[in-house]
């Protein structure tokens, strides 16, 4: 039976797809159902009143995977009058009404631009007994005016802008995400200071393309002086950012970067092809050997910065010598880590009817290849580090073998991620959002690892408030949306019983 059927709050659950905009805009989500009277499903509850999926339509088999899973929920809805089904995020935006007729069985659908309006939706199909469709093409609110239920007591997300102004002949998102809107630097170190004063030490700032940050309002420098500005706030202690575009990378980002001591030493900026042509074919506006210069300048800065990026493999009419270039140019970068994409083709992006697409046999060898060139380089740069003292941030779920290996995982100030270990005293006193110093002693491909004893170790708030429990909420302010109360319960089932599946 559900918890509604009993009589108490209906339940909600979101499952999240894609990139850290989407897993901020399930915060939001969350935060929405909350102040809306839902409470969140316990992790054992697998018939939760409402689901939500948060789609995202980058890759070729998202469709697949929303479909399927929404084929699994069907006769799990049917056995439990009440449950509603939701699907949002990009996918929703992309399909549309097409959702609804694939699978009748759902309840909402909701677009990118319209999060805020998900509680009402849900009350709307609940009374009327039909679907209920409404996709936006452009934003009503800035998302970052919705209530917000953080997931992490140390880390949050803090958007900057959303949408996109390029044109990347790859990439579905400015079609579905819309053209860039940016907030207003006030709003944004407001929700920062915000969130510190509720015990986060770290935030990172995101956007499409968080460099062209400032050009609604004309202010071509206004990203490095967001992050200058970040350097000016009592208790954050890490500031990230992603994504950044290589075309509006500017030295005064670089010196911002260098010269603000809670900026971490890390970039996370998309290579895609080591390949001008290829580059030229993506309507990527740079050139490798300006990719190149920026890194170059950014070490200068930074020596010890840890640079990571994504790289497509097998773009529409890419040669060996272009693939080769590739290899080339990840050779010369020595990336920390990359992020790598066979290419898929998407419906309604100019890549997709495109000459020369490359058979998958071609494709896959030369991914292989990459891999294994990237491991190779990124190994050989962890091994660097084996000896130093690194200073983590201790994370929850990072280390899927910690239990196993008495150890704890996090985050160093570079981004890499530190497995440590811990005796019996340290790991029950250690918790998530507290700060250990400790030596590296062994290093791999993705991880460090520091076995022996920490050197020190730092209670935080973030700590306090992991061990308590909490997770920090931002309110926002709900502009010209409507509000409503706690959702009535379900009726009772008139026939037989709700079974779990």
């Amino acid at each position: 039976m559900t918890t509604a059927a009993a009589g108490g709050p209906r339940t909600y659950q979101v499952r999240t797809y894609g990139c850290q905009m989407n897993v901020h805009d399930s915060e939001r989500i969350s935060g929405l159902l909350e102040q809306a009277g839902y409470v969140r499903a316990g992790e054992a509850e697998d018939t939760p009143d409402v689901v939500v999926f948060n789609t995202c339509a980058v890759r070729e088999n998202a469709d697949n995977r929303l479909y399927g899973n929404l084929g699994h929920l069907r006769p799990v809805k049917n056995r439990h009058p009440g449950m509603q089904i939701a699907v949002g995020g990009c996918l929703a935006q992309k399909d549309r009404g097409d959702i609804v007729r694939r699978a009748p069985w759902v309840d909402v659908v909701f677009g990118t631009h319209n999060i805020g309006s998900l509680p009402v939706l849900l009350e709307r199909a609940r009374h009327n007994a039909a679907a209920e469709v409404e996709i936006l093409e452009a934003l009503d609110v800035f998302p970052s005016t919705l209530p917000t239920r953080r997931e992490s007591t140390y880390a949050g997300w803090v958007s900057i802008s959303v949408g996109c102004n390029n044109t990347c002949t790859f990439c579905i998102v400015p079609s579905l995400r819309g053209k860039e809107k940016d907030r207003r630097p006030g709003d944004i170190l407001s929700e920062v200071r915000a969130l510190v004063d509720e015990g986060v030490l770290e935030v990172t700032l995101l956007g499409q393309n968080v460099n062209s940050y400032g050009v609604e309002f004309g202010d071509r420098y206004a990203f490095g002086k967001l992050l200058r500005a970040c350097g000016e706030i009592d208790g954050l202690e890490r500031v990230r950012f992603t994504s950044p575009h290589p075309k509006d990378f500017t030295d005064d980002v670089i010196a911002a970067m260098a010269e603000t001591p809670n900026v971490c030493p890390s970039l996370h900026m998309p290579l895609q092809s080591g390949s001008d042509d290829v580059l030229r074919a993506m309507r990527r506006s740079y050139r490798s050997e300006k990719y190149l210069g920026i890194i170059e300048k950014v070490r200068a800065a930074m020596p010890d910065a840890a640079i990571t990026t994504d790289i497509i493999v097998g773009f529409p009419g890419e040669t060996e010598a272009d693939f080769e270039r590739t290899l080339d140019v990840v050779r010369e970068a020595r990336f920390s880590s990359a992020f790598t994409f066979q290419y898929s083709k998407r419906p309604g992006t100019p890549a997709a009817s495109m000459d020369g697409q490359l058979p998958k046999p071609v494709v896959q060898e030369r991914y292989e290849r990459l891999i294994a060139c990237v491991e190779e380089i990124t190994w050989a740069e962890n091994r660097k580090l084996v000896g130093e003292r690194v200073e983590v941030l201790v994370a929850v779920g990072e280390g899927r073998k910690d239990e196993r290996t008495g150890r704890m995982s996090g985050r160093a100030r570079d981004g890499r991620l530190v497995h440590f270990a811990t005796g019996p005293v340290e790991a029950a006193a250690i918790r998530p959002g507290d700060i250990v110093h400790t030596t590296i002693t062994y290093a791999a491909p993705h991880h460090l690892n520091a076995d022996g004893a920490p050197l020190s170790h730092r209670r935080t708030r973030a700590g306090d408030a992991a061990e308590a429990g909490r997770s920090p909420r931002t309110p926002g302010v709900l502009l010209g949306l409507p509000t409503i109360g706690a959702p009535a319960p379900a009726p009772e089932p008139t026939t037989g019983c709700a079974v779990s599946p």
